[in-house]
């Protein structure tokens, strides 16, 4: 939802009270010479002088009209001198033409008679103007209760409402919207509680729910984790609470309701915000109010979002309960389903890929089938995390799913569950050039263990090289990227962590590798990320072999999942940037391999491999 945001601020400031009071000096100063002068009879020099008393007449409209500027306290004083001294222009310089005229018996300068004319009409304007000045400014103050002095701090409001006459934020509240028929909030009573302030005119109180201190309780651990933990430290606490707010207006709908600002002190007190953040955090509440969608986890949740999007790294961010679990298959190595890896973030879940000699795969799935219905309830408009939760279940169990499949009509396919092994690494020989080949498809729990057995099997049968593929492999724990990469590397430092205090680690080889002297050749591609950076960057740094195919993706960060207290999900949370080897800083630019090969849609097509022959070709031809 677009929302319009506009920042009241009064323009009153110190800086203008300063210029207005010195052109007042000066408008004075230059009336007084110039009645003197006239009065000597110099209208030469006298006429000067109300030329400069013109100007800086016109200088002073300019801030009353631009800057709605009125001085007080000394430049009240002067404001109200000018009167008096333009009238007593006005009168010395009409006597002083009448004198000239009936001395001189001139009685054709219709300059000189105009002289005094204009004077007494600019007199009378300016003392209109002081005045209704005047009164404005204290009429003001009285209707505001506020002292009649001008504010120096910004005020944001509510477009519309009434100016808040107390500096509350820096943030942004959205604008009022028209009125709509599901409010998410009855006003309560509109009394005043002891020792609060009353609401402004057109402002509603609202009470907070018993709930809002456990509603709350995942935002603001997911706050302490990120200000503890995440790189790039201090935090902006107004941009992240901004960004809160921010979530909550493209979420929800906004309703017209104006919650006062002890409104939105209960509901921050309620919701157990920090002591130091309760003042900033009122637009947030006053926000929060005003959400037409229903008030419950999941709009916290997007507050949550908003809250780490504001932190500007897409690695960083929240996952609900369903999202966590989805997140963790590949990694914690089994779970119970129909073995398949999917896309929850299309319009319906969609097949990336069956996983080998599953039940997906049994089924005859295949990459872009959509799942429009699970056991016969359309998925239409569940979120693809709800609808994988619906999929997995207990290894035995049966689940028949609808397949949207492009060319052909919908059909259903019942598919028996079960439990489900992913393999982070598989290997095998190429024969006919006795070379070992390994893929590790990612750096899970049991990895490093997967490895050193297909090692041993590989190496007993004595290959002339070896082939290690990283190709679209995404990442995963750091200390088993350690752990493999001491299979390859025997010595040395594989990378350093810094921290967001400063901190530096560095992670060396644990040594006793089984591939540290076989020649080898390492594949990569863009989807090489992360775990299989900081390998192939280990092994490119110290020219243990060289890396075949295109740039990487660039991942050059280390993040920690910690998973929030009573089964809210978990925060994905940068703590660090990582180095190679040679301190090499990767992040968004990527390694670049030694030789460029490109893998194109014509290959796939023609089942070619250019990447794979190129490392066949180094290997047999050192």
């Amino acid at each position: 939802m677009n929302s319009q945001i506009q920042q009241n601020i009064q323009p009153q400031s110190d800086s203008t009270d300063i210029i207005a009071m010195v052109l007042e000096i000066i408008f004075g100063l230059f009336g007084i010479l110039g009645v003197g002068w006239l009065y000597v009879g110099n209208f030469l020099v006298g006429g000067l002088l109300f030329v400069g008393w013109f100007l800086v007449l016109g200088a002073i409209l300019l801030l009353f009209t631009v800057f709605s500027t009125v001085t007080l306290g000394i430049g009240t004083l002067f404001a109200c001198c000018i009167p008096p001294i333009s009238i007593s222009i006005a009168v010395i310089s009409g006597i002083k033409v009448r004198d000239h005229v009936r001395n001189t018996g001139v009685r054709g300068n219709f300059v000189l008679l105009f002289i005094p004319i204009i004077i007494g009409c600019v007199a009378v304007s300016l003392i209109a103007i002081s005045i209704l000045g005047t009164l404005g400014v204290a009429g003001s103050a009285i209707i505001e209760n506020a002292q009649p002095f001008a504010y120096s701090t910004p005020v944001t409001t509510l477009v519309t409402t009434p100016v808040v006459t107390t500096p509350i934020s820096t943030l942004f509240v959205p604008t009022r919207v028209p009125p709509t028929e599901n409010s998410a909030l009855d006003p309560a009573s509109p009394t005043t509680a002891p020792d609060s302030t009353p609401a402004s005119e057109g402002q509603t109180e609202f009470i907070p729910p018993d709930t809002m201190g456990d509603l709350f309780a995942p935002f603001w651990e997911v706050w302490r984790i990120v200000n503890e933990n995440f790189v790039d430290r201090p935090l902006d606490h107004a941009a992240m609470l901004q960004g809160a707010l921010e979530g909550l207006v493209e979420a929800s709908e906004l309703s017209n309701i104006q919650p006062s600002v002890e409104s939105a002190r209960s509901f921050a007190t309620a919701a157990g915000t920090p002591d130091d953040l309760v003042e900033v955090s009122l637009p947030f509440w006053q926000t929060w109010i005003r959400t037409v969608a229903a008030q419950d986890e999941t709009l916290m949740r997007v507050a949550i979002n908003g809250m780490l999007a504001a932190l500007g790294d897409q690695h960083t961010s929240y996952m609900d309960p369903d999202q966590f679990t989805q997140a963790n298959i590949p990694l914690a190595g089994e779970y119970e389903g129909i073995g398949a890896f999917v896309d929850p973030d299309g319009e319906f879940l969609t097949i990336i890929s069956p996983m080998p000699d599953s039940p997906a795969e049994a089924a005859g799935l295949e990459p872009g089938d959509q799942v429009i219905k699970v056991d016969g309830e359309d998925m239409t408009g569940i979120d693809g995390t709800l609808v994988i939760r619906r999929v997995l279940g207990a290894a035995g169990s049966q689940v028949t799913l609808t397949i949207r499949r492009e060319g052909i009509e919908e059909f259903d396919v019942t598919i028996t569950r079960a439990k489900i092994v992913i393999p982070s690494v598989t290997g095998k020989m190429l024969e006919e050039n006795n070379i070992a080949y390994v893929q590790l498809f990612n750096f899970g729990q049991d990895t490093s263990s997967e490895l050193r057995v297909v090692l041993e099997e590989l190496l007993a049968q004595n290959p002339r090289g070896l082939i290690l593929d990283l190709r679209n492999n995404g990442g995963g724990f750091l200390r088993t990227a350690i752990e493999i990469a001491s299979e390859f590397i025997d010595d040395g430092v594989i990378m350093y962590e810094v921290y967001g205090d400063g901190k530096r680690e560095t992670h060396e080889s644990l040594g006793n590798g089984l591939a540290t002297t076989i020649p080898m050749v390492v594949l990569i591609n863009e989807g090489s990320a992360s775990a299989s950076e900081i390998l192939a960057g280990a092994i490119q740094d110290y020219a243990r072999a060289p890396l075949v195919g295109t740039t990487s993706f660039g991942k050059g960060s280390v993040q920690n999942w910690i998973e929030l207290t009573s089964e809210d999900g978990a925060v994905r949370v940068t703590i660090a940037r990582w180095y190679t080897p040679n301190e090499r800083l990767i992040h968004e630019i990527g390694l670049t391999p030694d030789v460029v090969v490109e893998f194109t849609e014509a290959d796939v097509e023609a089942k070619i491999d250019p990447q794979l022959d190129k490392a066949i070709e180094i290997l047999l031809n050192p």
